[in-house]
């Protein structure tokens, strides 16, 4: 008795389905991650190009039980307008204070140090966000 071959000669009758199935999925499995990486580069830029308004605490000091001052670096276009929140905590990281602080002159820098009324001593201040008109 002789060997029975249970598969096709190679290269005799083309490509099987399964390999012709294979081909499609890396093309689609392509072409979807193609997409998806498009998406992410879209929102990326749409996000860091949108913001006309942006800011970051270089400092605060703790002036009283009621009261604590930020000094806040404020980048914007010119033209912008917008309103940045910074709130007071406490050591256990309840929130003591908030307070809204408006940007409206025509420059492109502002610093300013803010002042935050609290309702005890507060441990830390920070910008919790930013929002342009």
């Amino acid at each position: 008795m002789g060997a029975v071959r249970e598969q096709l000669p190679e290269g005799r009758y083309g490509r099987s389905a399964d390999q012709r199935a294979d081909r499609k999925l890396k093309i689609v499995g392509a072409v979807l991650g193609a997409a998806l990486l498009g998406v992410v580069a879209w929102i990326g830029f749409d996000y860091v190009g949108g913001q006309s308004l942006s800011a970051q605490v270089i400092k605060f000091k703790v002036v009283s039980d009621t009261r604590v001052e930020v000094h806040l670096e404020v980048t914007k276009d010119k033209k912008a307008k917008g309103t940045c929140t910074l709130r007071a905590q406490q050591t256990s990281g309840d929130d003591v204070g908030r307070a809204d602080f408006r940007f409206d002159e025509p420059v492109t820098q502002v610093d300013k140090v803010l002042t935050i009324t609290t309702t005890s001593r507060a441990t830390a201040a920070s910008l919790v966000s930013c929002q342009s008109d």
